[in-house]
C-alpha cells in the first residue's frame, strides 16, 4: 500500500471523528444561546420587579403578624435566643448585640448600682461583667463572701452578694432594698438552684421549697423592677461526666425541673398583666455548647461567661446609648420633622398620581417589547418625548413606596437584623458563582476600542458585585480583600477621571445642562436618603468623593483655556497646555494631601462643613479624599494617552487584532501579569490597615493599568463581554447606595433578616428585591433628570435657584439634629 493511500485512509477514518467533534460543539453554542434566550424570554426585568413587590408585602405581613401575635420584642430575644457564629461570636436572635467597651460601658454604668445575687455561677458572671468595665481586673480568692468593684470616676458600684440559695435570707435582702432607697440597686442579677440540689441531694421537697420561696421573692423583685431592671439568670446545663463525686447529684433532668419551677414562680409573680422581671437564657444556651470545655462540669467556661454579660450589658445599655450595631432592646427614635415633610409629601404625590389617574389624564402607553438579551425595555428610535405630569407623579409615587421600604428595613422595628461575621467561604464561594454566572453569560462586543462603553459597564458591574460580597461578609477584617478592594474603590474613581476626562475632550460640552444633569444622577437618591433615613451627606461617602472630583474635573478642563481635542489637532503645543492643567492639578491635590490643616479649614467652613461633616467631624471625609487622592488624575492622564494615540493611528484596535505589534503586545502583557501578582504578593502580606493605606495612593494605579492592559492588550478579549457583569454596572452607583439600608442593615453594620433561620434563602430573597429596587430607583432617577433639568437656560437657572433655597432650607432645619454613626 502507498503512503499515499494511507494518508488517505488515516484522513477518512478522522474525517467522521472531527465531524462529530465539529457537531457538538455546534450543538454546546447553540444550547447555551437557546438556554439564556429562553431565561431571559421568560424572566424580564418587569416580571422580576412584579415578584419582588409581591414578596415584600408577604414578608411585611408575615413580620408585622409574626411580631404582634408570637411575640417580637427584641429585648426577650436578646435575652432568650441565639447561637454561635463561630468561636467566641453570640448572635441573638433576630437583632444585633453591640460589644461594648470599657469607656462605653463606664458611661452607661455612671452614678448607677448593680448587684449580682447568687452562688458561685453568678460570681462567675459578676467578673465578666465586671471585666467589660476594667479589662484589667482579675478575680480575686474570694468564693463564699461577697465582693465589690467601685469606680469613682464615673461613680459606678458594682457588688456580688453570697446568696446560693433561694431562701428567707434572699428574701429578706430584697425586701431591705425596697424600704431602703440609698442602698436600693438600679440593676439586679439573681440566680441560684445548683446549692439547693446539692445540699438535699435533689430531693421533690426541695424542689418544692425552691417554688414556694421563689413565689414569696417575686414580690419585692417586682417592686424593685417599678424604678430599675431585675433579671433572673435560669440554671445552665452542667457536663455530667466531669462532675465530681460530691456534685453528681447536679443533673440536668434536675436543673431544667429548676429552671421551670422559677419560670412558673416569677411568670405568675403578676397576676392580671406582664411581670418586669426579666428571665435570662441565652448563657443556658450559649453552656449548651460550650460546657464540655468546663474545667469541672459545673462553673462555666469564660466563652458563655461572656456572653451572658454582654447580653446584660446590651439590655441595660442599648436604650440610653443607642449604638448603631446594637439593635436588641433598642426603642425606636421617633421621626423627626424632615421625615415627616418627606412622608407628606410622597403621600401627596401618590395621591395626585390616583387623581390624575382616574381623570384619564393620561396618553395611551403603547408596549415596548423587552429585550429578551439585556431583560431591557427596547428604546424607540426617535427622539424621547417629554414626561407629563401624570409620569412625573407616578414617578414620585415609585420613589415613595421604595423609601417607605427603606424606612421599615432599617428605621423601623418591623424586619430583624443580624450581625456580620467572616469566614473564607462566606466570601469566596459567593465570588465563584458571580464570576461563572459572567462568564456563561459572554457576549460579542459591538466595538473593539480600548475601554468601550460595553466593557467599563462590565468592569463597574463586576467590581461593583465583589465589593456587595465584601460588605455582606464582613471581609474587611481581612487585610488582603480589604486593600484589594480598596484598589476597586479607586479604580471607579480612575473610571470617574477617564470617563469625563473623554467626554469634555472629545464633546467639549461645558454647559449647565450638562452640568447639572450629572450632578442631579449622583445626587439625587442620596439627598433623598438623608432625609428619609436620616443621615448626612458624608454618610453615603463615595457619593460625596465622586460629585467633588466632577466638579474638580469640570473647572480645571473649563477654565481658560479651553483645549478640546479639535483645537489640539491643530497644533501639538495644545497638548503641553493640557498637561500643565493636569500638572496643576496634581499641586492643588499635593497642597490639600499633605496639609490636613489646610484642608479642614476649607471644608469647616458652613454651609460645605454640613456636606461632608460625619459626627461633628471632617475626619471621615479626610481619610476617604486622601486615600484615594491620585485616582482621578490618574484616570485623566491615561484617557489623554490613550486619545492621543488614537488619534495618531498608534494602536491596533480592529477586532482580534493585538492593541500594539506582536512583540511590544508580549512585552506589555508580561509585565502586566508581573505588576498584577507583584501587588497581590504585597497586599497579601499586608499586616497593618494603616501602614498599608499610606502606601495605597501611590500603588494602586499599578494593579489598576496592569488590569487594563490584560484586559485590552489580546483582540479576542476585546471582542467579547459579559453581559450579565455590564448590566448591574449601569446600575452601580444604585447598588452602592441601596445596599446601606436595604440588603445590609443597622447602616451597613450588620445584616437585614427577611427570612430568619435560612441564611441561604434569606440571602438570595433579600438580594433580588434589592437589585430589583436598585433597578427601578435608576429609571426614576432619569425620568425625574427629564423634568427636574429643563435644556432652557433661564427656566434652569430658576430650578438652581428655589433649589438652593431648599437646600438652605433644610440645612437650618436639620442644624442641631446630630446623630453619631459611621459607614463601614
Amino acid at each position: 500500500m502507498t503512503e499515499e493511500a494511507v494518508s488517505q485512509q488515516a484522513a477518512d477514518r478522522a474525517e467522521p471523528t472531527t465531524a462529530c467533534c465539529h457537531g457538538g460543539a455546534k450543538m454546546a453554542v447553540l444550547a447555551y444561546r437557546w438556554g439564556k434566550h429562553e431565561i431571559n424570554q421568560h424572566f424580564t426585568i418587569n416580571n422580576a420587579k412584579l415578584i419582588s413587590l409581591v414578596v415584600v408585602v408577604l414578608l411585611t405581613m408575615f413580620h408585622t403578624a409574626s411580631r404582634y401575635y408570637g411575640g417580637g420584642d427584641s429585648c426577650e430575644w436578646l435575652l432568650s435566643r441565639g447561637r454561635y457564629l463561630g468561636e467566641n461570636v453570640w448572635q441573638p436572635y433576630g437583632c444585633m448585640m453591640h460589644k461594648y467597651k470599657s469607656i462605653e460601658a463606664k458611661t452607661c454604668l455612671a452614678e448607677k448600682r448593680v448587684a449580682f445575687v447568687g452562688d458561685s455561677r453568678i460570681r462567675q458572671l459578676f467578673y465578666s461583667f465586671i471585666k467589660i468595665i476594667d479589662p484589667g481586673r482579675v478575680e480575686d480568692g474570694n468564693k463564699h463572701a461577697d465582693i465589690s468593684f467601685d469606680d469613682k470616676s464615673p461613680s459606678l458600684y458594682v457588688e456580688f452578694l453570697w446568696y446560693p440559695e433561694a431562701n428567707n435570707s434572699m428574701k429578706d435582702r430584697m425586701v431591705l432594698w425596697t424600704h431602703d432607697a440609698s442602698t436600693k440597686p438600679d440593676v439586679v442579677i439573681l440566680g441560684a438552684a445548683a446549692w439547693s440540689i446539692k445540699l438535699h441531694s435533689g430531693s421533690s421537697e426541695t424542689l418544692q421549697q425552691y417554688k414556694v420561696n421563689l413565689t414569696a421573692i417575686a414580690a419585692p423583685l417586682e417592686k424593685l423592677a417599678d424604678h430599675g431592671e431585675v433579671y433572673w439568670v435560669l440554671q445552665e446545663p452542667v457536663n455530667e461526666e466531669a462532675l465530681s463525686e460530691n456534685r453528681k447529684m447536679i443533673t440536668n433532668q434536675q436543673l431544667d425541673l429548676y429552671n421551670e419551677a422559677a419560670m412558673e414562680a416569677l411568670n405568675s409573680s403578676k397576676r392580671n398583666s406582664r411581670s418586669r422581671i426579666k428571665l435570662v437564657s441565652a448563657t443556658r444556651q450559649a453552656a449548651l455548647e460550650t460546657i464540655s470545655q468546663s474545667d469541672d462540669g459545673l462553673h462555666l467556661p469564660e466563652s458563655a461567661r461572656d456572653v451572658g454579660a454582654m447580653v446584660l450589658m446590651n439590655s441595660v445599655c442599648n436604650k440610653l446609648l443607642r449604638p448603631i450595631d446594637g439593635s436588641c432592646c433598642q426603642p425606636l427614635p421617633a421621626p423627626n420633622l424632615l421625615q415627616k415633610l418627606s412622608a407628606g409629601f410622597f403621600l401627596s404625590s401618590a395621591l395626585i398620581f390616583l387623581l390624575l389617574h382616574f381623570l384619564g389624564n393620561n396618553r395611551h402607553h403603547r408596549h415596548i417589547p423587552p429585550d429578551v438579551e439585556s431583560l431591557e425595555e427596547k428604546k424607540p428610535a426617535t427622539a424621547a418625548v417629554p414626561l407629563g405630569p401624570k409620569a412625573l407623579f407616578q414617578a414620585l409615587c415609585k420613589m415613595g413606596l421604595i423609601m417607605g421600604y427603606f424606612y421599615l428595613c432599617d428605621r423601623a422595628d418591623v424586619f430583624m437584623k443580624e450581625q456580620k461575621f467572616y469566614t473564607h467561604s462566606t466570601f469566596f464561594i459567593p465570588l465563584i458563582y458571580i464570576f461563572v454566572l459572567g462568564v456563561f453569560y459572554s457576549e460579542n462586543s459591538k466595538e473593539t476600542k480600548l475601554l468601550n462603553r460595553e466593557q467599563t459597564d462590565e468592569w463597574k458591574g463586576w467590581m461593583q458585585l465583589v465589593i456587595l460580597i465584601y460588605h455582606i461578609s464582613g471581609a474587611s477584617a481581612f487585610i488582603p480583600v480589604y486593600m484589594h478592594v480598596r484598589v476597586l474603590v479607586a479604580a471607579y474613581l480612575f473610571q470617574t477621571g477617564y470617563g469625563h476626562f473623554s467626554f469634555f475632550w472629545l464633546k467639549g460640552d461645558f454647559g449647565l445642562y450638562r452640568v447639572c444633569q450629572v450632578l442631579f444622577r449622583l445626587n439625587f437618591l442620596v439627598v433623598v436618603l438623608c432625609v428619609v433615613m436620616d443621615r448626612p451627606y458624608q454618610f453615603y461617602y463615595f457619593v460625596p468623593l465622586v460629585t467633588f472630583w466632577f466638579v474638580v474635573i469640570y473647572g480645571t478642563l473649563a477654565m481658560w483655556p479651553q483645549i478640546l481635542q479639535k483645537r489640539a489637532n491643530s497644533s501639538g503645543m495644545w497638548h503641553l497646555g493640557v498637561l500643565a492643567k493636569l500638572l496643576s492639578l496634581l499641586l492643588f491635590i499635593c497642597l490639600f494631601g499633605y496639609s490636613q490643616g489646610f484642608f479642614e479649614s476649607i471644608f469647616s467652613v458652613w454651609p460645605i462643613s454640613r456636606l461632608f461633616e460625619l459626627n461633628g467631624s471632617i475626619h471621615e471625609w479626610w481619610f476617604r479624599w486622601k486615600l484615594d487622592r491620585f485616582a482621578v488624575i490618574h484616570g485623566m492622564l491615561f484617557a489623554f494617552v490613550y486619545l492621543v494615540l488614537q488619534k495618531r493611528q498608534v494602536l491596533s484596535e480592529g477586532k482580534g487584532e493585538a492593541l500594539f505589534s506582536a512583540k511590544i503586545s508580549n512585552l506589555f502583557l508580561f509585565l502586566s501579569v508581573i505588576a498584577f501578582i507583584t501587588y497581590s504578593v504585597w497586599a497579601t502580606n499586608c499586616e497593618n490597615k494603616t501602614e498599608c493605606n499610606k502606601m495605597h495612593p501611590y500603588i494602586s494605579v499599578v494593579q489598576i493599568l496592569a488590569f487594563i492592559l490584560i484586559r485590552n492588550i489580546p483582540g479576542y478579549a476585546r471582542s467579547i463581554y459579559s453581559s450579565f457583569f455590564a448590566w448591574f454596572g449601569k446600575i452601580s452607583l444604585e447598588l452602592f447606595i441601596c445596599q446601606y439600608h436595604i440588603w445590609l442593615a443597622a447602616d451597613t453594620k450588620g445584616i437585614l433578616i427577611l427570612i430568619p433561620g435560612n441564611p441561604s434563602l434569606n440571602i438570595m430573597v433579600s438580594s433580588f428585591i434589592f437589585v430589583c429596587v436598585a433597578h427601578e430607583i435608576s429609571h426614576i432617577t432619569n425620568d425625574l433628570a427629564q423634568v427636574v433639568i429643563p435644556k432652557d437656560s433661564v427656566a434652569l437657572l430658576k430650578r438652581l435657584g428655589g433649589v438652593g433655597v431648599t437646600s438652605l432650607a433644610i440645612l437650618l432645619l436639620a442644624r442641631g439634629n446630630q446623630t453619631t454613626f459611621g459607614p463601614d
